[in-house]
């Protein structure tokens, strides 16, 4: 079987690459680091909870590349560990709640309807265009980004994909710039604001690469999530389906078809022993979040994690899931995929990084 952190490509109804064993599997990244991966539920929970296991990448290995800056360089949600993640969680915490997202639905609804509308009718590649551009439109009026960035920042999320590295660098410059824009330059009335005023000892700079860090994340999981989520609703059809059927609906393809396959890295702090398996200092330990979700699993799906680093901004990709599914629903009633699911092509770039379709053709249909 193909190693699950070689790039690859296949159709959806071929067999993909698993980690196998387990509870906890050491294999390599290609070419690269020995990993240890944490394939079952109980063990992978107490992990996400172990403060052996820190999420700096000041603790990882040389070998270990392409990581974000440690928390001393640039402070964020996703490399802090201990009493500093946990302030950022509090300030985070009633920015992107349920309650406070609830008033940015209408708003969700009408840029998926209006962006859904602008492809015409007859068959479209949602790829192509909308699965990028929604995600970004949504999260950056929730941050309260400044007016006019939206067409830099999709130029920005395709640019980090490019082979060039100075090309990459410079799209990642971008959207780090365009945090910092929001904090400065913002609505005055979003997440970035809130940040601001719940975090006053950090500078402008520091608050806009938290910003960076949830546009930065809500594009690139909710973009990915779209495809699957859609093609499956889609084949179907969504006459009928109520609020909680959609819910559903979401939480069903994304336990199979996560947007972050395995969890993001974690570094053992000294020598550990993991359930009698000897890890190294520094050892990179990662969980296997699809295939522990694929089977009978206790308590809630790992698709957001689990313990003190579940995903921040799990309800506003909820929300952006079920908005998209509700305007399809409602406004293109007659939409579906122009061909079979099953024949629907996946790539997946290599690494612990999640897979997304090539495209998707659907044939959209309005409501007369």
């Amino acid at each position: 079987m193909t190693c699950p952190f070689t790039a690859r490509t296949r159709l959806l109804s071929e067999p993909d690459a698993v980690v196998t064993g387990g509870p906890v599997v050491r294999t390599a990244l290609p070419g690269g680091p020995a990993v240890w991966v944490v394939t079952e539920e109980a063990l992978a929970r107490r992990v996400l909870t172990d403060p052996r296991f820190a999420k700096d990448p000041a603790l990882a290995p040389p070998e270990v590349t392409d990581l974000e800056p440690s928390a001393a360089e640039r402070l964020s949600l996703t490399t802090a560990d201990g009493p500093g993640h946990a302030r950022l969680r509090r300030a985070h915490a009633p920015l992107l709640s349920a309650r406070a997202l609830a008033r940015h639905a209408g708003r969700a609804r009408a840029l998926a309807s209006a962006l859904l509308e602008g492809l015409g009718s007859g068959e479209v590649d949602l790829t192509e265009d909308f699965t990028t551009r929604y995600p970004l439109a949504v999260v950056l009026e929730v941050v309260g980004a400044p007016p006019g960035l939206l067409d830099d920042a999709v130029a920005a999320c395709r640019a980090m994909w490019s082979p060039d590295p100075s090309v990459a660098g410079a799209a990642f410059g971008r959207l780090q710039a365009i945090g910092t824009a929001t904090v400065t330059d913002g609505t005055g009335d979003g997440v970035a604001a809130g940040l601001r005023a719940a975090l006053p000892d950090l500078t402008c700079a520091q608050v806009g690469y938290l910003v960076f860090g949830l546009v930065f994340a809500g594009q690139l999981t909710t973009d990915a999530a779209l495809g699957y989520v859609v093609a499956h609703a889609l084949a179907p059809g969504l006459a009928d389906r109520t609020a909680g059927e959609l819910d559903a609906l979401v939480a069903g393809v994304l336990r199979v078809h996560p947007p972050a396959p395995f969890s993001l890295w974690r570094f053992a702090r000294t020598v550990a022993d993991l359930d009698g398996v000897p890890l190294p200092a520094g050892a990179p330990v990662l969980v296997d979040i699809r295939g522990i979700d694929a089977g009978p699993v206790v308590g809630h799906p790992l698709t957001f994690g689990h313990g003190p680093h579940f995903c921040a901004g799990a309800h506003l990709a909820r929300l952006e899931l079920r908005t998209v599914l509700e305007v399809l629903r409602d406004r293109f009633p007659d939409a579906r995929p122009a061909g079979p699911v099953s024949g629907l092509v996946e790539v997946h770039p290599g690494g612990p990084v999640g897979a997304r379709l090539a495209a998707l053709p659907v044939r959209l249909h309005p409501a007369r």
